[in-house]
């Protein structure tokens, strides 16, 4: 199965998976050196020679998956599952016979002598076609892992669309529709935030945003929500000026935060409040936070949190392990804050 289709072969293509089979190598070369081989020694120099013997072996077999995936994707599919699963068969056996030669003829002596190089060439070979075929498994199924991911993401970005709710969309015409006559600026400049908040969510499952983007988009949905709550919202924008505006990160991440914080913080106070965006660098991390007032815990109504979780999915795909999201209650106030990753 590959990134970017149905492909059962993984792409041997990209760097990373490259770099991953090289590991891979060098840790079947640790195995055996760890051990016991009653008999043999092995030295720095026989690891190094070990080492790069497995290192080269590997990148072989990864160029020739990576120049043979268009063939193997053409044969049935059971055929193709046994041809990948012999070729390092071949390629082990090989590629061993071809250094039995050489250390041989150079008279190194980093092989095992020539009444055992068919013994030596069948080990390798045998060892080649195990561990391909575990490796091999264990990237079929983590491309299955990160199929389900995208999708899985995509049926919460899908979610996430539907949250720009019918109510608030009727409430958003209302407000414009008693500017038209007073304020035509003013309803002009909304239905264009509108229009482009809408545009953002129904394009959320496509392609990337960038953090510039996520502000501008917020931007435009709190000056709706401001034209709806009027002074009881208040908005303070806090933005380190050597934020990277141009990090790449899912569609919208920050402006279903801003929803929750007007609809479950501001909306159900009488007063209303103010939110608080703070958005810095800590280091080798962005930090995003949201704050905003909260009801006393007796009359308090969580909600499912289902735009957080979409969000958490999201960037754990888009980010990795190292995107976090903490949220919680603290003196009155309820925070969310992101820390993402910075290239």
């Amino acid at each position: 199965m590959s990134d970017d289709s149905g492909h059962w072969l993984p792409d041997f293509c990209h760097l990373r998976r490259i770099a991953a089979v090289l590991a891979i190598a060098e840790l079947v070369v640790v195995v055996v050196r760890l051990s016991p081989h009653p008999g043999i020694h092995w030295g720095p120099v026989e690891f190094l020679a070990a080492s790069l013997f497995a290192v080269w072996l590997a990148m072989v077999l990864a160029i020739v998956y990576c120049k043979s995936r268009p063939l193997f994707e053409r044969l049935p599919t059971p055929l193709a599952i046994v041809c990948a699963l012999l070729m390092p068969l071949v390629v082990g056996g090989a590629c061993a016979l071809m250094v039995q030669f050489v250390d041989t003829g150079m008279g190194t002596h980093y092989t095992p002598p020539v009444s055992r190089r068919w013994q030596f060439v069948g080990s390798v070979a045998a060892l080649s076609t195990l561990i391909s075929a575990l490796a091999l498994r264990y990237f079929y199924v983590s491309e299955q892992w990160r199929a389900r991911v995208r999708a899985a993401s995509k049926a919460e970005v899908e979610a996430l669309q539907a949250r720009i709710r019918p109510h608030f969309l009727f409430n958003s015409m209302n407000t414009i529709a008693s500017l038209v006559r007073t304020y035509p600026v003013t309803a002009e400049r909304a239905v264009e935030d509108l229009s482009e908040l809408f545009r953002a969510a129904l394009g959320a499952g496509e392609g990337e945003s960038t953090l510039g983007e996520e502000i501008t988009i917020s931007e435009r949905y709190l000056a709706i929500e401001a034209l709806r709550l009027g002074p009881r919202l208040r908005v303070a924008w806090h933005i380190d000026p050597s934020v990277p505006r141009e990090l790449r990160m899912p569609r919208l991440v920050l402006q279903p935060l801003l929803e929750n914080a007007v609809l479950h913080g501001i909306a159900p106070l009488p007063a209303g409040g103010q939110v608080d965006i703070d958005i810095a660098r800590d280091e080798r991390r962005l930090r995003i936070e949201v704050r905003n007032p909260a009801l006393p815990a007796r009359e308090r109504r969580d909600g499912n949190r289902h735009a957080q979780d979409s969000i958490v999915q999201r960037l754990a795909y888009h980010f990795g392990s190292e995107a976090r999201l903490s949220r919680g209650f603290e003196d009155g106030s309820y925070r969310c804050q992101l820390r993402l990753p910075l290239p």
